[in-house]
C-alpha cells in the first residue's frame, strides 16, 4: 500500500475542478459544517446517557461523510490534518489548564512528571518490542507505534474524570499526567520518524528535558504576565477577558515552538497559571474556554475519521488488538507501578491510573506525522493506531466509573463551589463581585452580619426570585439567592476568600479551619 504524496486538497471534487471557491461553495461548506456541529451537539446527549465515549461518535460522523459513507469525501491530506490537529490540541489543552485546581495538580506533580517522562519511555520500550516480535514490524516503525501510543489523550482524560468524583491526587496526577506527556511523546515521534538512525540516545533524552525546561519557562512566564496584566487593566467589555485569556495561552504555544521549547507544555502551564489567578468575569472566560475546546474536539475527531478508509482497515484489526492489548495490560501498568512506587500510592490507586491511560485523538493526530515524512508503511501505522484508539477507548472509557466503585475510590461531592465573577472598577478603585448561592452550599441559612466580611467590602444587592433588595445585616441568605459584592482593591481577595471559605464551611468556617484558598474554583 502506498503512502499518501498527493497534492493538498480537501476532497477528490476539489481537484476535479480548477475554478474559484464562490460564494455559493461558501454557503454549502457552512451549511455543511452547521450540520455537522448540530449532530455532534446533539450527540453528546446521546454519549452521556448512554456512556458511549464522545470522541468515538465524531469520529462515526467523520467516518460517514468520507468515500467508504454516506458522504463520499475522499480526504486524504494528512499534512492539512496534522496542522488542524495541532491547532485543536493548543486549544484542548488551554482549556485543560484553566480547569485543573492548583490545589489537587500541585501534591501529585512529582508523580505526574514521572509518569511523563519514566513513564513514556517504559510504555514505549514494551509496545514497540511487542509490535517488533509479535507483528513483525521493523524497529523504526515499531518504535513509531510505542512513542503515538503511549501518550495520554487530554481531552480524554478531562472529560471522563470531572464526572467521576475521585480522590483529589487521582484526579490531579492524571490530568497533570495528560498534560506533560504530549510533549516528550511528540519530541519521539518526530525523532523516529525523520531520516536517519539515532545514534546516542542520551543525546535525544537531553533534548527532550532542554525542551521541556525552555516551555516550561515560556508557558509560566506568559501566564504569570498575562494573569497580571488582565488583574491590573479594566477592559471595556466583558467580553473581551475570555478572548485575551485565550490568545494569553496561545501566546505561550508559538513563543514556546519558535524558540525549539516544547509548546505544548507552555500552554497547558500559562492556562493553568492563569485558571488559578483569580482572574476578572471567570465564569465568562471559563465558559468561553468550554465552548472552544468542544469544537476543536468536535472538528478534531471529524477530520480525523475523514482521513481513515474503513475498507483499508481489515487486515490490521488484529494486529491493533495485539499491540493494544500489551499496552492495556502490560505496558501502562508497569509503568505507573514503577514510577509511583517512590510515592506509597496505594495499589488500589495505581490500579485505577492504569486503567484511565485513555487515549483519544492524541495519538490519531501523532500517527499522521510518519505520514508527513514519508516512512515506510506509515499509512498501515496510521490504521493501527486508529483501530487500538476506537476499540480500546470504547471499553475503557464506560468502565472507569465502574472500576472506581469496584476499588471503593469515589468520594462524596463536596459542596458546590460559588462560582464568583469579579468585574474591576477601575476609576472607582475597587471590584464588584457577583455570585450565586448553588445547591449543597453552606452560605444556605447564614446572615449577612455572620459573613463578617472584612472592612472595605460589603453585600450591597440580594436578587432572590427574580426580585432585587438591599439587604439588612440580619437578612438570611438563601440557595439560589445572587448577591452582588462591592470591594475595595485592597480587600478583594480576603473577601473573595472569605465567601468562598463560607460556602464550604459555613459561618463557622474561620473557626473550623475551613479556607476559600483551598477551595478555589
Amino acid at each position: 500500500m502506498s503512502d499518501v504524496h498527493e497534492p493538498t486538497r480537501a476532497c477528490r471534487v476539489s481537484q476535479e475542478r480548477e475554478r474559484p471557491l464562490t460564494v455559493h461553495d461558501l454557503n454549502e461548506l457552512l451549511l455543511v459544517c452547521s450540520l455537522v456541529l448540530l449532530v455532534a451537539v446533539a450527540a453528546v446527549r446521546i454519549s452521556s446517557r448512554s456512556g458511549l465515549p464522545g470522541l468515538l461518535v465524531y469520529l462515526g460522523i467523520g467516518v460517514l461523510m468520507g468515500q467508504d459513507g454516506i458522504g463520499d469525501i475522499h480526504f486524504n491530506d494528512a499534512e492539512l490534518t496534522q496542522v488542524i490537529g495541532y491547532a485543536a490540541l493548543v486549544v484542548i489543552l488551554a482549556e485543560g489548564g484553566l480547569g485543573t485546581k492548583w490545589k489537587e495538580v500541585k501534591p501529585a506533580l512529582p508523580a505526574a512528571s514521572m509518569l511523563a517522562l519514566v513513564g513514556v519511555a517504559v510504555s514505549v520500550g514494551i509496545t514497540a518490542t511487542a509490535a517488533h516480535h509479535l507483528i513483525g514490524l521493523e524497529w523504526r516503525q515499531a518504535l513509531i507505534i510505542g512513542a503515538v501510543v503511549s501518550s495520554t489523550d487530554a481531552a480524554a482524560v478531562f472529560s471522563v474524570l470531572r464526572r467521576i468524583p475521585l480522590p483529589a491526587r487521582v484526579t490531579g496526577t492524571l490530568e497533570a499526567e495528560s498534560g506533560f506527556n504530549d510533549a516528550p511523546v511528540v519530541i519521539l515521534v518526530l525523532a523516529f520518524s525523520t531520516a536517519g538512525p539515532i545514534e546516542h540516545w542520551y543525546v535525544l533524552v537531553g533534548e527532550i528535558l532542554l525542551e521541556l525546561a525552555i516551555g516550561a519557562a515560556i508557558g509560566l512566564a506568559v501566564g504569570w504576565l498575562g494573569s497580571w496584566g488582565l488583574r491590573h487593566v479594566a477592559l471595556p467589555a466583558s467580553g473581551l477577558y475570555p478572548i485575551a485569556v485565550m490568545a494569553i495561552a496561545v501566546t505561550a504555544y508559538a513563543a514556546g515552538a519558535m524558540v525549539h521549547g516544547s509548546g505544548f507544555l507552555g500552554v497547558y502551564l500559562a492556562s493553568m497559571v492563569m485558571g488559578n489567578a483569580k482572574l476578572p468575569h471567570w465564569p465568562a472566560t471559563r465558559g468561553f474556554a468550554d465552548g472552544l475546546g468542544w469544537i476543536a474536539q468536535i472538528g478534531m475527531f471529524v477530520l480525523l475519521g475523514l482521513l481513515v478508509t474503513p475498507h483499508e482497515l481489515g487486515d490490521d484489526i488484529v494486529p491493533a488488538l495485539v499491540i493494544g492489548l500489551v499496552l492495556t495490560m502490560v505496558a501502562r501498568p508497569l509503568s505507573v507501578v514503577l514510577c509511583l512506587v517512590p510515592f506509597r500510592v496505594p495499589w488500589t490507586e495505581q490500579a485505577l491510573m492504569s486503567w484511565a491511560g485513555l487515549r483519544g485523538a492524541v495519538p490519531i493526530i501523532l500517527a499522521t506525522i510518519p505520514m508527513v515524512e514519508g516512512v515506510e508503511a506509515s499509512r498501515r501505522i496510521f490504521n493501527i493506531v486508529f483501530v487500538l484508539v476506537v476499540v480500546y477507548t470504547l471499553i475503557q472509557g464506560p468502565t472507569l466509573p465502574w472500576l472506581a466503585r469496584k476499588l471503593q475510590l469515589g468520594e462524596e461531592t463536596e459542596a458546590s463551589d460559588l462560582g464568583i465573577e469579579s468585574a474591576p472598577l477601575e476609576r472607582l478603585r475597587g471590584h464588584l463581585l457577583s455570585l450565586s448561592i448553588p445547591e449543597g452550599s453552606k452560605m444556605h441559612g447564614v446572615e449577612i452580619n455572620e459573613l463578617r466580611l472584612p472592612a472595605g467590602a460589603a453585600v450591597t444587592l440580594v436578587v432572590r426570585d427574580g426580585k432585587s433588595f438591599v439587604p439588612l445585616p440580619t437578612t438570611v441568605l438563601r440557595r439560589g439567592d445572587e448577591l452582588l459584592v462591592v470591594a475595595t482593591d485592597p480587600v478583594r481577595d480576603a473577601a473573595e476568600r472569605r465567601l468562598r471559605a463560607v460556602g464550604h464551611g459555613g459561618k463557622l468556617a474561620g473557626w473550623l479551619g475551613t479556607n476559600g484558598d483551598n477551595n478555589h474554583r
